[in-house]
């Protein structure tokens, strides 16, 4: 494994990590998501520059666009939860409740 796949790779680990143990404030957790999201486009635009494939060079461009899509929703959700709650603590949201 090269040092680059290493680094990609643990970035991605970290921001999984990240987002399974670390769940007190739902901006972390966002912001775990979107780490794993940017270490996804960083490894799929080298992976299409890698192999030379003009055909494949697009899907770099989705999948950032799909994650700036995520991030919009993602703080919707935030600003929506701190306005009706008051705070943004993972623990105080129970979904069962309206």
């Amino acid at each position: 494994m090269t040092p680059v796949h290493f680094s990609f790779t643990s970035a991605f680990i970290l921001g999984l990590m990240g987002l399974a143990f670390h769940r007190t404030h739902l901006l972390s957790a966002l912001l775990c998501l979107e780490g794993m999201m940017l270490s996804l486009f960083i490894a799929l635009a080298l992976w299409a520059l890698q192999f030379e494939s003009l055909g494949f060079s697009a899907a770099p461009m989705l999948l950032l666009a799909f994650s700036a899509c995520e991030a919009s929703a993602g703080l919707a959700l935030l600003v929506a939860t701190a306005r009706t709650h008051g705070t943004d603590h993972l623990q105080n949201l129970n979904l069962l409740q309206c």
